[in-house]
C-alpha cells in the first residue's frame, strides 16, 4: 500500500510528488499520457517566478525528474476506478491492475477545446494558442484574434488589446455569452474589434499563421483577416468522467476549496480538474503542495 496514489503526472501532481515525498510518504502516480500535462505543448514559458524563460517541455522534465529523484514512483496506466475501503482507497487501472493507498489526490487536469479545424495542431506555438495569460506578451505590437464568446474569450480580449496593435474578436453568434459588463468594456476599447457572428473556417500562413478564413454563419459569406495569432477560447473539459460518481462536480470540475478538500475523506484535488478561476502553471504547482500537505495532515493526524 502506498502511502498517497496521485492520479495525473501534470504539475500539479508532479509537485504533490515532491512534497509528498519530502515528507517521507511512499507516493506512486498514475499517468494514462504523458507527464507534464498540457505545459509540455508551450514552447516558452516566461511568466514563472524565478524562471525567466523556460520551454514547457523542459519545466515539465525538470519537475518529473526531481519527483523521480527524491523516489516517486510513476506508472503509465490510466486511473479506471476508485473505491473507498476500511483501510484508504482501491484504486483500480485500466491494465487491471488494483493498487492501494491511504490517500489520493485527483490531479487528472484539463484539455482546451479545440476548433477541430485543419493545420489547427501544426500551427500551435507557431500562431495557435489556448492561454492568452501564457503567450500575448509575445505578440506585443503585432495583431492578433480571440475566438469565443464566453467571459473568458472577452476577458483574454480585453487583456491582450493592453499589449498587442490590434484585437479581433470572434463569435459565432451577435450575442455574447459573457457577462455585459465585460461585453460593454471592450466595445469601449480602440483597438478592439467585434467580429460577428461568424466562425474561424481555416488557418493560413506557413510555416506560422499569417491569417484566418472566416465564414459568416448567417449568410455564408467568407472574409480574411490578417493576424500573427489566433488566441482559441471555447472552453476546457475537465478529465474527470471517470469520478463523477466518487466526488462532487461542479460543471465537470471537482468540488474543493482552497485546501483541496473533496466531499471525500482522504481524496483531495489540485490542478486544472479543481473548481477554480485562475487556471495557471503556479496555481497547479501550488495546488499540488497544498493538496500532498493536506493529504500528509489526514495520514498522520486524520484531519
Amino acid at each position: 500500500m502506498a502511502d498517497i496514489i496521485i492520479v495525473g503526472a501534470g504539475p500539479a501532481g508532479l509537485s504533490a510528488a515532491i512534497y509528498a515525498r519530502r515528507a517521507g510518504m511512499s507516493t506512486t502516480l498514475y499517468e494514462a499520457e504523458m507527464y507534464g500535462g498540457q505545459i509540455v505543448n508551450t514552447p516558452e514559458v516566461e511568466n514563472y517566478p524565478a524562471v525567466a524563460k523556460i520551454s514547457g517541455f523542459d519545466f515539465a522534465t525538470n519537475l518529473y525528474n526531481q519527483a523521480m529523484n527524491l523516489g516517486a514512483v510513476l506508472e503509465f496506466d490510466k486511473v479506471a476506478s476508485i473505491a473507498k475501503t476500511e483501510s484508504g482507497f482501491d484504486v483500480t487501472l485500466a491494465s487491471g491492475k488494483v493498487d492501494t493507498a491511504k490517500a489520493v489526490i485527483l490531479a487528472v487536469g484539463a484539455s482546451n477545446r479545440h476548433l477541430g479545424i485543419a493545420r489547427e495542431e501544426e500551427l500551435l506555438g507557431k500562431g495557435i494558442s489556448y492561454c492568452a495569460t501564457c503567450d500575448g506578451a509575445f505578440y506585443k505590437g503585432k495583431t492578433v484574434a480571440v475566438n469565443g464568446g464566453g467571459n473568458t474569450a472577452v476577458e483574454d480580449a480585453i487583456y491582450l488589446a493592453g499589449i498587442v496593435d490590434k484585437v479581433y474578436l470572434i463569435h459565432r453568434r451577435n450575442e455574447f455569452r459573457a457577462e455585459d459588463v465585460l461585453v460593454d468594456a471592450a466595445k469601449k476599447l480602440p483597438n478592439l474589434e467585434i467580429v460577428t457572428p461568424y466562425v474561424v473556417e481555416s488557418l493560413l500562413g506557413e510555416p506560422k499563421l499569417t491569417g484566418v478564413e472566416l465564414t459568416n454563419k448567417e449568410d455564408g459569406s467568407k472574409k480574411t483577416i490578417d493576424v500573427n495569432g489566433l488566441f482559441v477560447a471555447i472552453g476546457q473539459e475537465p478529465k474527470t468522467a471517470d469520478f463523477k460518481d466518487l466526488v462532487t462536480l461542479q460543471g465537470g470540475y471537482i468540488e474543493a476549496g482552497e485546501n483541496c478538500k473533496t466531499n471525500v475523506e482522504g481524496i483531495f484535488a489540485a490542478g486544472d480538474a479543481r473548481v477554480k478561476k485562475i487556471r495557471q502553471l503556479t496555481t497547479a504547482c501550488a495546488d499540488g503542495a497544498v493538496a500532498a500537505l493536506a493529504a500528509i495532515d489526514y495520514i498522520k493526524l486524520g484531519v
